[in-house]
């Protein structure tokens, strides 16, 4: 459900994937692979935040709720992982470092993979709205569809993919946001809120300069792979630059809104703004030199940052009305 966070891709290979062999049998390793278990990971990471501050606003913790929130979003991502990779295995097939994933390497044939997605997507959503409430299942499902079958298939046609992805990626907090209600929640009552679209606006706003830099790392890869991104003909650097210092600007800019509604505490503000602070200088730094090396530097920060920023967001995080 969140866009991707890239390794370094190493050079596509020249011959798709019909060259390699047909194996036999899926290992556990394989099935992380399908479903993007590190991907889910970061999914599961960001519903807590949003349930654990939604919870800390009402008041009332609810362990059950949040582990069936969280059973619910996993099953779903990992839905939205496999049905990724049924439509990217021709792209997959021609990138050395995507050719032995389970489906170009046929260790799973895409009928089989595509039962799988269906039943795990079926089942996110059915616990979702039965043990949860309905709010969150229908953020789930908005968040799947906007993954698999808008953000995926542009990747290949529009470079305004990575905001479609941003989208996609900024929702999980919000499913736990709206879920920590329980079924007594108000769904557009709880999503209307600033604290609410605070989260959203925080793993939004993350995304961008994190990709843009990767996406000038690798834009050769990229480009020959069929994707279009923002970066594909800056050989320059000069684009995705300015890009980064626009995102990270918004970001930064971001850190006031806690301390403006009262929903955390001074020390947001200071850590968040000196946190944010740093990519914008990382970004300032990219764009004056231009180099694989700074935009690295920027890459591997962000990384950094948004666990870092999660936990600060955690430990000041008072809620609306709270002293």
């Amino acid at each position: 459900m969140l866009a991707p966070v890239s390794t370094e891709p190493e050079n596509p290979s020249l011959d798709p994937a019909a060259a390699l062999p047909r194996q036999s049998g899926l290992s556990r390793a394989d099935l992380m692979a399908l479903t993007k278990a590190r991907l889910s990971l970061m999914v599961l990471v960001t519903t807590f935040v949003g349930f654990w501050a939604a919870s800390r606003s009402l008041g009332l913790f609810d362990g059950w709720l949040l582990l069936h929130t969280l059973i619910g979003s996993a099953l779903a991502a990992a839905a939205s992982s496999v049905f990724n990779q049924i439509i990217e295995v021709d792209i997959d097939a021609r990138m050395k470092r995507t050719a032995d994933r389970p489906l170009p390497a046929r260790k799973i044939s895409p009928t089989a993979a595509f039962v799988l997605g269906w039943v795990l997507a079926a089942l996110g959503l059915l616990h979702l709205g039965t043990k949860v409430n309905t709010g969150a299942a229908v953020l789930t499902g908005l968040t799947l569809v906007i993954y698999v079958f808008v953000y995926t298939p542009m990747k290949q046609k529009s470079s305004f993919n990575t905001i479609v992805g941003a989208v996609s990626g900024g929702i999980p907090p919000m499913i736990g946001w709206v879920a920590a209600g329980g079924k007594e929640t108000h769904f557009w009552d709880d999503l209307l809120t600033p604290e609410c679209w605070f989260l959203f606006g925080l793993l939004f706003l993350w995304q961008l300069p994190h990709f843009v830099a990767i996406n000038w790392m690798y834009r050769d890869q990229y480009r020959e792979a069929g994707f279009v991104m923002w970066s594909n003909d800056d050989e320059s650097g000069a684009k995705t630059g300015n890009l980064a210092i626009l995102f990270s600007a918004m970001t930064l800019a971001l850190m006031v809104v806690p301390s403006i509604y009262g929903f955390a505490n001074v020390g947001f503000l200071i850590g968040g703004g000196l946190l944010s602070g740093m990519m914008l200088v990382l970004a300032v730094r990219f764009r004056r030199s231009c180099t694989r090396q700074a935009a690295r530097k920027l890459f591997f920060y962000t990384l950094i940052y948004l666990p870092l920023v999660l936990l600060l967001l955690v430990l000041t995080w008072r809620g609306s009305g709270q002293g």
